[in-house]
């Protein structure tokens, strides 16, 4: 695995439960900042039955960006973390974002 893939990876992996992030703020914290759509990427491609909190990361809206199946599978796994996500997947940032 590489080294941008290691440290988002890291940085995800911390996101507490019951807390969301952005893509964007991801790479920042894992020294790439305006590298949103690469952290996108990488999550796009993990492989199935990945333990890492994928779910948890969301868009600079405080939006789910998958669409249908994606985005109710999504939107399941946070509200099972208490999350309160709406029908059309947009979550309160200024009440759930990860600021460590």
């Amino acid at each position: 695995m590489d080294q941008f893939l290691a440290q988002i990876f890291a940085v995800i992996q911390q996101i507490p439960f019951g807390c969301v992030t952005t893509y964007g703020e991801v790479a920042k914290m894992a020294g790439y900042p305006g590298y949103a759509r690469h952290v996108g990427k990488a999550l796009g491609n993990l492989p199935e039955g990945s333990k890492l909190p994928w779910f948890r990361v969301i868009n600079s809206q405080g939006k789910i960006s998958l669409k249908d199946g994606d985005m109710q599978r999504q939107r399941r796994e946070l509200i099972a973390e208490g999350v309160e996500v709406s029908t059309c997947g947009k979550v309160s940032l200024k009440k759930y974002r990860w600021q460590p």
